[in-house]
């Protein structure tokens, strides 16, 4: 079996440059669910039509789609026509679907190549029921069982009313379907090639056209505008964080939090509110993550505490404590047991099991070893201008408070800096190092104040 999926269209209504699938929902492009849920359903073989902003789309898929190009938007009927060279294999069936309604799950479109497989059908209809049909096509039921779709700006007072719609997700007969493509007309409103007219063209001549129903519209209903999109983020967000409550994570207030969609949580972690948890991340078992954490694509140990903190792209080890208000960039890796306090930044550097960084410091392209204490107001001084150098401070070292260390520097094993330092040369294992002006008392009555 193979897949058409339909993003060619502008997407005028989200009133931006962005490609509409292309926007994200629980931290992934639409076009990314949808592929999921295709897959997921066990079909890997897929066609992506594309038109406007195809070169995102291709930037972030790459080549795990084969992509086709509908020079004109004419309507979806003419969309999947461009994929007649690839897809028209007597006996085969074809699943057609639109990029843009990333709640679908796999399960549903499972239960749709089922009822179609089961009723060789030449086309299986993915219906459903909704309060308030707009701008949906409407199912127009015969009494002979026969059924037509009609789309909104062509339906009649009376059809408008219509609660059982089209979700705009089909399976195919490939054959049968291009042969019925070839008889459509653009006979409408709009001028378009309607894919829905193949199915009465199909009843007409004696095939098999059915529906599967899911009660779940919620899944299957499609992103125009950011309202939808921001009602999308809802109902994503509820499943996210139900998923993870079911499996032991306590998330103690949902309607604040954000949880992306490839996040991993261990049992008996707590999420408190106001945190996002974003990309790949991986968080432990019995942590207390928050409130107003924010991580992203980062592999978090158990029993890590990170309070009011912000941790992109790093590894953290078991038993760590992090915050408030700390900032871990990029390549930074904690040890088991480690220490970072109140307005600290580290970026690209390794620092050993059970060392401390407890406030007002930044550490960057440093290694640090184990047991070492960093003073208030350390500052690793890892930028000339032109270049950036590494900082290496062994075990068991001590950095007094408001020492400058200008790297390339290496403090030895044991030895320790002392407060209010600068220190641009190597200190070797075991000793101190002082470097700052000698005090000096000068009394006050024999400063002048320059009068204006």
């Amino acid at each position: 079996m193979k897949a058409i999926i339909l993003a060619a269209g502008k997407g005028t209504r989200m009133k931006s440059k962005i490609n509409k699938v292309m926007h994200l929902v629980g931290g992934l492009p639409m076009i990314r669910h949808v592929l999921n849920a295709v897959k997921g359903a066990g079909v890997n073989d897929c066609f992506l039509v594309i038109g406007h902003g195809g070169d995102e789309i291709k930037e972030y898929l790459g080549d795990e789609v084969t992509y086709i190009l509908q020079m004109q938007q004419l309507g979806t009927g003419h969309a999947v026509m461009q994929a007649e060279p690839h897809c028209n294999l007597k006996g085969e069936s074809v699943l057609v679907l639109a990029g843009d309604t990333p709640l679908i799950t796999e399960e549903i479109i499972k239960d749709l190549i089922e009822t179609h497989k089961n009723n060789a059908a030449a086309a299986t209809v993915l219906v459903t029921k909704v309060a308030d049909p707009t701008g949906y096509g409407r199912i127009i039921r015969a009494e002979n069982g026969r059924f037509r779709i009609v789309e909104e700006k062509d339906a009649s007072p009376a059809e408008k009313l219509v609660q059982e719609i089209n979700t705009g997700c089909y399976c195919f007969d490939a054959s049968e379907l291009f042969v019925a493509l070839k008889q459509v007309r653009a006979d409408n409103e709009q001028g378009e090639y309607y894919l829905t007219d193949v199915l009465e063209i199909m009843q007409s001549s004696g095939q098999a056209v059915v529906t599967s129903f899911t009660a779940d519209f919620e899944a299957v209903q499609g992103i125009n505008n950011r309202l939808q999109l921001a009602e999308a983020e809802k109902i994503l967000q509820r499943r996210i964080q139900r998923r993870l409550m079911e499996s032991g994570v306590t998330i103690i207030a949902p309607e604040t939090t954000f949880i992306g969609s490839e996040v991993r949580i261990g049992q008996d972690t707590i999420i408190y509110p106001f945190t996002i948890i974003e990309g790949k991340t991986v968080i432990g078992q019995d942590c207390k993550i928050g409130p107003g954490a924010r991580i992203k694509d980062s592999i978090i140990g158990d029993m890590v505490e990170i309070d009011s903190s912000v941790v992109i792209s790093s590894t953290i080890g078991d038993r760590v404590t992090i915050g408030p208000f700390a900032y871990l960039r990029p390549e930074t890796k904690l040890a088991r047991g480690v220490k970072v306090g109140d307005f600290v930044e580290i970026k690209k550097s390794i620092i050993g099991e059970n060392s401390k960084v407890p406030h007002l410091s930044y550490v960057g392209d440093s290694n640090i070893g184990k047991n070492v204490n960093i003073g208030a107001g350390t500052i690793t001084c890892n930028y000339d201008g032109v270049n950036k150098h590494r900082t290496v401070i062994e075990d068991n070292a001590f950095i007094g408070s408001n020492t400058n260390l200008v790297a390339p520097v290496t403090i030895g094993r044991g030895a320790k800096t002392g407060a209010g330092s600068t220190i641009t040369k190597d200190v070797p294992e075991g000793v101190l190092a002082v470097e700052r002006e000698k005090q000096r008392h000068i009394p006050l009555s024999k400063m002048t104040v320059k009068k204006e």
